[in-house]
């Protein structure tokens, strides 16, 4: 029985949050468009792990040594299921234990495909449509699926009769015995396609590049993936298609940061508007908007602007805010007059200044007026 625990690297109490996210690590880094065709096996094994530690009715059965993967495996120890003693019972009575191995249809479902794009910090604020490019398997346009170059219908197999399976002799230490093995004329499908298409070799389908419209709601968050239905590859022969998995990347914006569902920004003002108080623009995602710095205004104040933030992911309409944080500019050089002025507010305020207080903690100024308050004060 396999270790699912290991093929996705996590522990066997992992939380179903760590296997989540070790699945999503593991998917992206062996998916076939990504790392490469010769990783498709990696990338099932990947798949079937997450099929049963991703559920907890099977987690809890392969804990206890069953693999709901395999419905006929048990935990027996020392790695022997019943497959293994389906494969003794064909080896003696050409057959697959426990019931007959028909063909294997052609028509197969495709599988989920996997993309990554990187949006800009306003569309996950309002949300948008974004084009991701994908590398997956669509329907053959030469044939429309059937494999078939002039769209004739699969014939009979002559060498296996139709049954996909052939019976052979197979030479053993205990002597010749009877087996079954698929058919190698049709793949073990049963049939044959005569004149098949071109383009497709028979498949019914071809790889292409593709862009694809992905629907990105507002207030989505940076590393989130959305699911696009039946918009993965094409199976063979016309199959259904597997579903696309979009990771979302939210490049980092040159005026706003974001945390939760609020945006913030810095805008530097002189000393002169802090004290007295000011009206500025700003620009928002919104346009330009009126701010008013108040006055007394300290360094790193903030003000919040109501509703401009980022779209809430409930879908009620509702954005966090904009909150913006004000950096004063503190003069270097001063002239005569203006040095005379400082002076003055110096010997009205500080002149019985005679220790800095000390904390750990940024001092609370509840009910207290702060330096430009009382600068504006002493000027009058």
């Amino acid at each position: 029985m396999a270790d699912y625990y290991e093929v996705l690297g996590v522990d066997r109490n992992a939380s179903e949050d760590e296997i989540k996210k070790a699945y999503r690590k593991m998917s992206r880094k062996y998916h076939p468009d990504i790392a490469g065709p010769e990783f498709e096996d990696k990338f099932k094994e990947v798949n079937n792990a997450y099929e049963v530690l991703g559920n907890a009715e099977k987690r809890r059965m392969y804990d206890s040594g069953v693999d709901p993967n395999n419905p006929n495996a048990g935990g027996f120890g020392g790695g022997f299921d019943m497959g293994d003693m389906g494969d003794v019972f064909s080896s003696f009575f050409g057959g697959s234990f426990g019931g007959s191995q028909g063909p294997v249809p052609r028509m197969q479902p495709g599988r989920d495909a996997l993309a990554s794009m990187t949006i800009e910090l306003k569309t996950a604020v309002f949300g948008g449509t974004e084009q991701v490019r994908v590398n997956t398997f669509i329907l053959c346009p030469q044939c429309s699926g059937t494999g078939s170059a002039d769209g004739s219908k699969p014939t009979p197999c002559p060498d296996c009769q139709g049954q996909g399976m052939r019976q052979k002799v197979v030479r053993t230490m205990l002597g010749q015995m009877m087996t079954t093995a698929p058919c190698e004329r049709c793949e073990g499908h049963g049939n044959i396609i005569t004149n098949p298409c071109a383009s497709c070799m028979g498949h019914g389908r071809v790889r292409t590049t593709r862009s694809i419209g992905v629907h990105v709601p507002a207030g989505i968050r940076d590393d989130s993936r959305i699911r696009l239905a039946s918009q993965g590859e094409v199976g063979e022969c016309g199959g259904a298609a597997g579903d696309l998995y979009v990771d979302i990347h939210i490049k980092a914006d040159k005026q706003f940061t974001r945390d939760g569902d609020d945006l913030h920004c810095w805008v530097r003002v002189p000393m002169s508007w802090a004290v007295l108080g000011h009206e500025i623009d700003i620009e928002t995602f919104d346009g330009t908007k009126n701010l008013e710095v108040p006055a007394g205004c300290q360094p790193e104040d903030t003000v919040t602007l109501k509703g401009l933030g980022a779209g809430r992911m409930r879908d009620d309409g509702e954005r966090g805010d904009l909150v913006v944080h004000v950096a004063v500019e503190i003069p270097t050089k001063l002239s005569d007059d203006e040095r005379e002025l400082m002076e003055r507010f110096a010997d009205s305020h500080d002149a019985d200044a005679s220790h800095v207080a000390q904390s750990s903690r940024p001092a609370a100024a509840k009910g207290k007026k702060g330096f430009f308050s009382k600068l504006k004060d002493a000027l009058g």
